[in-house]
């Protein structure tokens, strides 16, 4: 089962790096694990991850096993998890087009299409605050019990699914979501959808 996650942890890292959504060593991956959880290192690269950059810890955020030095995020993954037990893989990126509206300190509210608004509604934004800090913890939480994905204001984004490749497919479909809505602006700006229409679109989510 360890095995498993990690294996799948190692191969959508890999995917979200060739993509672009995680440069270098920035950000950090993770998988519930029984009464545990399973984190990607301090350090480790998600688009390059290696057995020995996995780390087990409880929901305390003491190790388990595995690498000794968990990521330093993990405080932000656990809190997601406690909230949310539909919640099952967590990532943390800073995929260029999410985090240039988290620097810019602006949410993605438009309603620009009826998938983005049937996946997502909106992608809120946390207030800054340093990264590892229990600070960036309690500003984060507040939006986990009614959002997936969260942006983190100058930092990144966070998002979880109940699988995997979910919680992979949040993130991708996410970024498109802000690059679209970047070169919309440069065209002049996107057509929002009409709140009648918007509405059409929530009232399938309950069929």
């Amino acid at each position: 089962m360890l095995e498993q996650i990690i294996n799948e942890i190692t191969k959508y890292g890999k995917l979200a790096g060739e993509k672009g959504y995680t440069p270098g060593i920035s950000g950090n991956i993770s998988a519930r694990f029984g009464e545990n959880v399973v984190i990607t290192s301090s350090g480790s690269a998600n688009g390059y991850l290696e057995n020995s950059e996995f780390s087990v810890i409880d929901f305390v955020g003491n190790s388990v096993s595995g690498n000794p030095k968990p990521s330093s995020e993990k405080f932000l993954h656990l809190e997601f998890y406690k909230k949310r037990p539909d919640i099952n893989y967590i990532l943390h990126v800073h995929s260029p087009y999410l985090t240039a509206f988290a620097a810019s300190g602006l949410a993605l509210e438009d309603a620009i299409s009826p998938e983005i608004v049937y996946c997502f509604s909106k992608i809120p934004l946390a207030e800054y605050a340093l990264p590892g800090s229990n600070d960036l913890v309690e500003k984060t939480a507040i939006y986990f019990e009614d959002y997936d994905i969260v942006l983190l204001e100058n930092h990144g984004v966070i998002v979880g699914g109940t699988t995997m490749k979910q919680a992979y497919l949040n993130l991708e479909l996410a970024e498109e979501y802000a690059k679209t809505l970047i070169c919309a602006k440069i065209l002049g700006g996107a057509k929002i959808l009409p709140e009648e229409e918007v509405k059409k679109i929530y009232s399938l989510r309950q069929k």
